[in-house]
């Protein structure tokens, strides 16, 4: 060190320190600090949502009016490099063969389908032509169009992965096509020509024993759900026999069992102990748990195969986009396939994709207050965020749309509330005890499900294009 004009220079130059540094005066001082935070935590609209019912018993049944089961469910594919082949077991998807059983028939059927690649613009059917095939798409989209009242032509309906058409032809010898079927995209079909089915039939008595259950089935008197009609007389005059009724309930109703999840939560006797202030260990463990567990529960009310709302949706509640992006016009459709729809469930891309299309058209989708909070809305309808519904390879997703309420014939969530060591409504944390090691443990368990009362309460917007097209 050197002195030069009565002051301390260190001897690379700098200044010395005058005072206490920050560092060092840290040690003396009472840090000031936040509970701990999690990023995982969302809104969870869908929990917030759902109207929840008491299950007392654990089980909660659905009784209906008596359905005749006529299939119209998706079937599936395997595919080899390109080479695709039927699924055997899904053909009992198609109505004349609902709850068929014998899988060495179903496979000789599901060989009898031929592969064909179909053009985007490519006629495939033709509305008055013969129907002699039955069509599966196993890929790609078509056009069910029709002509309208003043002679043009509209679109009466779209059919993609899994779809079919043409089963009629089967087993109606004279069938014409009633649409004209349009590819929307390119794509592959498994097609298999009536006299194939024919000469299986002729090998199959089991099948023709089927195929005449079915005719006779299609004659039961239903009304336009597919419901067992209840008879009546309206309009009449006079003294007239009046017909007798009654009305049947399904035999075997679907019953649902409460779900768990569960964890277990460690936290060490001397974390407890020693380093409890000015926060509870225990309480801001359990805090970040509780969170974590039904950001959890609401995940598997999506997405479960047993009871989750993507999965439940009857097929015919199921609709395909029109063009790809989720149009106005396809909100619309999605909302005229059930009365008081009361909300719309999208992943927050899939929101952003509508706005997108919105703009395009230079249409502003109103806002509503919903829980003290501003939400986007459609025609009245909340339009709610929710990260739990996947994206499927990056670009599609889903948009569910819901009636709530259990008076309202509706989707209700399920649980039940008085649990030992309830903390939240059918959610418990029950003391496990204290190991060898000192290391205390709780059980953290949350019970719920969610039902569909009537098949048109849930909606589902399939194969939503939610990538941003290019400039």
């Amino acid at each position: 060190m050197t002195v030069e004009a009565g002051f301390d220079i260190e001897a690379d130059g700098t200044d010395p320190q005058q005072s206490l540094g920050t560092a060092a005066a840290r040690n003396l001082a009472t840090t000031t600090k936040s509970a701990p935070q999690m990023q995982g935590i969302s809104s969870r609209w869908l929990l917030r949502m759902l109207p929840w019912v008491q299950v007392n018993g654990g089980t909660y049944r659905v009784n209906r009016r008596l359905t005749y089961s006529v299939g119209r469910g998706r079937v599936s594919f395997a595919q080899t490099a390109d080479r695709v082949q039927v699924v055997p077991p899904t053909l009992c998807e198609l109505p004349l063969l609902r709850g068929f059983s014998d899988e060495g028939v179903l496979a000789a059927l599901a060989e009898r389908f031929t592969q064909r690649e179909f053009a985007q613009g490519e006629l495939l059917t033709e509305v008055g032509r013969p129907a002699d095939q039955v069509y599966l798409v196993a890929h790609g989209k078509i056009n069910k169009l029709g002509d309208g009242k003043y002679g043009d032509q509209t679109v009466l309906g779209v059919l993609a992965d899994g779809d079919h058409f043409g089963d009629e032809a089967l087993v109606e010898e004279d069938a014409a096509w009633g649409y004209t079927a349009m590819a929307a995209t390119s794509g592959t079909l498994m097609v298999m020509p009536r006299q194939a089915f024919q000469d299986l039939i002729d090998r199959s008595p089991e099948l023709l024993v089927q195929v005449a259950q079915f005719l006779a089935s299609a004659q039961q008197s239903t009304n336009n759900h597919g419901e067992a009609a209840i008879e009546m007389a309206a309009g009449h005059e006079g003294e007239i026999d009046l017909p007798g009724t009654f009305v049947d309930y399904e035999l075997s109703p679907r019953e649902y069992e409460l779900s768990v999840a569960q964890t277990v939560l460690r936290v060490h006797s001397r974390v407890a102990d020693l380093y409890n202030q000015p926060m509870n260990q225990i309480e801001q463990q359990l805090k970040l748990t509780i969170e974590a567990l039904r950001e959890r529960q609401e995940h598997e009310l999506v997405n479960n195969p047993e009871f989750g709302l993507l999965h439940n949706a009857d097929h015919e509640q199921r609709i395909h986009t029109h063009h790809g992006p989720p149009t106005p016009d396809d909100l619309d459709e999605l909302l005229a396939r059930r009365r008081d729809t009361s909300l719309l469930l999208a992943h927050p891309r899939t929101i952003a994709a509508f706005g997108r299309e919105c703009n395009r058209l230079g249409l502003y989708p109103e806002t509503v207050e919903l829980q003290g909070s501003r939400v986007p809305a459609w025609r009245g309808v909340p339009v709610l965020p929710c990260n739990k519904i996947p994206i499927t390879d990056g670009h599609t997703s889903s948009i569910l749309a819901m009636r709530l309420g259990e008076h309202n014939q509706g989707v209700i969530g399920l649980q039940q509330t008085g649990l030992p060591d309830e903390v939240e409504p059918s959610l418990s944390v029950r003391f496990m005890g204290i190991n060898e090691k000192a290391v205390i443990s709780y059980l953290v368990s949350a019970y719920y499900s969610a039902a569909v009362l009537v098949p048109d309460a849930l909606g589902v917007l399939e194969n939503v294009e939610i990538a941003r097209p290019r400039d």
